[in-house]
């Protein structure tokens, strides 16, 4: 799928609605506002794994994806979330990371004076 930038939330909703459908998906899927508010709020980029109570408090949040993702640890915090009727017990989970490197605009170069 080929889509240019959406530049209205009917726009964004008919791009996530073609995914949902092309990628048969069957979990609940949430669009977000045209600000990115929920993406800026749960740092959903680089790609996450975010498990959020009813409350709209976050239960669990994984590393950095891919590398960083633990779907067990994460079906464990959803669990735990459901088993409290929606709510986050306070309970903490470990998060797996990777190691990080420089990419383009971190990579490190000689500052010269003047």
């Amino acid at each position: 799928m080929i889509y240019t930038q959406p530049k209205s939330l009917d726009e964004r909703a008919k791009v996530a609605g073609d995914c949902i459908k092309d990628l048969k998906l069957t979990i609940p899927c949430l669009l977000d506002d045209m600000s990115d508010t929920a993406e800026k709020a749960y740092h959903g980029w680089p790609d996450r794994i975010c498990v959020i109570d009813v409350d709209g408090k976050v239960a669990y949040i994984c590393g950095r994806g891919p590398g960083g993702f633990d779907p067990k640890t994460a079906e464990t915090a959803l669990k735990d979330v459901l088993d409290n009727q929606g709510k986050w017990s306070g309970k903490t989970y470990p998060v797996k990371t990777q190691p990080t490197r420089p990419t383009g605009g971190e990579a490190k170069r000689p500052v010269r004076s003047r």
